[in-house]
């Protein structure tokens, strides 16, 4: 789906002016909104389904760009547009922090990343405001509530498990862990986890990455994984099957009906899997064995909250 910046622009305008005017916007296929948190405007771009009559709630993902990206970059990137009208749910796009405007944005993950850690930028606070707004224009189910992101955008989904807890059913960090040392949930949530085992941004074992720019040392996979085994009460032992370059390791019958799973991709870089290219110029290529957004949402829909 094309989008100019113009149209977006206009969007926007049209939005803030229903705003000053007190009048609700009808919801439509896509567009842009903002809305002023901690005494900073911020936006997301949300796709509505197709199928969206307002009868009744449906399912809402938050999709998290990458640092450096944008909503746009992301909306690329995964591609749950299509999958959204197919399946019927809406999938929001939001926009991070940065001093440059809409280019080179960050979330406050923890320890990673950039300008949003350096500035400690209440990003939980605004996904809690953003998903309040958006309720504003649409019947959104609570108990069906997911996150999602690549790389930055992962790390902060894994943030969101830590202290959204009680918004959020299930997270599905792509190429991101776990590195937010007070983490502490109130309750259980489901974790899907795509990583590749040669990401040099963030290593699948842990340790500053060879081409990371935000220079700190990651948490390993495993010791992300292992967190939410523990937290959740899962069985220790998966159901493990290899195909090609991916191994899934599948834990269920968790706490309140929640499971962990892990997509380790053999040999696979700093990718969104199944994806539309490298998610920047020059960065590494996906696996297309295996759809990150597919099978994400198969297990996003099967672990609502109880």
């Amino acid at each position: 789906m094309k989008r100019t910046l113009p149209a977006l622009l206009a969007l926007t305008f049209s939005l803030l002016a229903c705003a000053r005017t007190g009048a609700t916007p009808a919801p439509s296929a896509d567009s842009i909104r903002t809305l002023t948190f901690g005494g900073i405007e911020r936006s997301y771009i949300v796709h509505i389904p197709s199928v969206y009559d307002g009868s009744h709630a449906v399912p809402l993902v938050l999709d998290f760009h990458g640092g450096g990206g944008n909503a746009e970059t992301q909306i690329r990137t995964s591609n749950f547009e299509s999958l959204a009208d197919e399946k019927g749910f809406i999938v929001v796009y939001p926009n991070g922090n940065g001093r440059l405007g809409d280019r080179l944005l960050t979330w406050n993950g923890g320890t990673c990343c950039g300008y949003a850690v350096a500035n400690q930028i209440d990003d939980v606070g605004f996904v809690r405001a953003l998903i309040a707004d958006l309720q504003t224009i649409v019947k959104v189910d609570p108990k069906r509530i997911y996150a999602t992101g690549l790389s930055n955008g992962g790390i902060f989904s894994y943030r969101l498990a830590c202290d959204a807890s009680d918004l959020f059913a299930a997270i599905g960090p792509v190429s991101g862990t776990l590195n937010y040392a007070r983490c502490n949930p109130k309750e259980p949530l489901s974790v899907i986890d795509f990583h590749g085992t040669t990401d040099e941004h963030v290593p699948y074992d842990g340790g500053v990455g060879d081409k990371s720019l935000a220079g700190v040392p990651f948490v390993s996979v495993k010791d992300s994984i292992d967190f939410w085994l523990k937290f959740d009460q899962c069985p220790l032992t998966p159901k493990t099957e290899s195909f090609a370059d991916v191994q899934h390791d599948a834990y269920s019958n968790c706490a309140n009906g929640t499971a962990v799973e892990l997509y380790t991709i053999v040999g696979g870089g700093h990718a969104w899997p199944g994806g539309n290219g490298p998610a920047w110029p020059g960065g590494d290529q996906p696996t297309q064995t295996i759809s990150a957004t597919k099978i994400m949402w198969d297990f996003f829909a099967a672990h609502p909250k109880p």
